[in-house]
């Protein structure tokens, strides 16, 4: 599971394009769901904390194919955690967001690795 977290974040971080300015304090990520699953909760904790903050998506789900958006997410490292319609969980840990724009995809590849498969 360490090895498929690691390929996840790295995904993350590689696909975060960031915007020029030292200033920005915020970020805004689209998260598009390129696996054949469901997404149905998408959840942030600062790195250094134990408590996951609100589902990120609400009542929504993203489907196959869709994306949603994390807009103004406060600059810092964070732990990501999302839930297939299995039930299924993905934690990716130490994720920086700092300032600008971006985009994470996430792939069938990415879901089964997290799962042990």
């Amino acid at each position: 599971m360490k090895k498929a977290a690691l390929c996840l974040a790295v995904a993350m971080v590689c696909s975060f394009a960031f915007t020029s300015g030292a200033a920005a304090r915020n970020a805004n990520v689209t998260v598009h769901n390129d696996s054949k699953w469901e997404i149905h909760n998408f959840f942030l904790a600062p790195s250094e904390s134990d408590n996951w903050g609100p589902d990120q998506l609400g009542d929504e789900v993203v489907e196959n194919g869709g994306k949603f958006t994390l807009n103004q997410i406060p600059c810092d490292t964070y732990d990501v955690k999302l839930v297939d319609e299995d039930g299924d969980e993905c934690v990716v840990t130490e994720v920086d967001i700092c300032g600008g724009s971006g985009d994470w995809v996430v792939s069938d590849e990415d879901l089964l690795e997290c799962e042990g498969y």
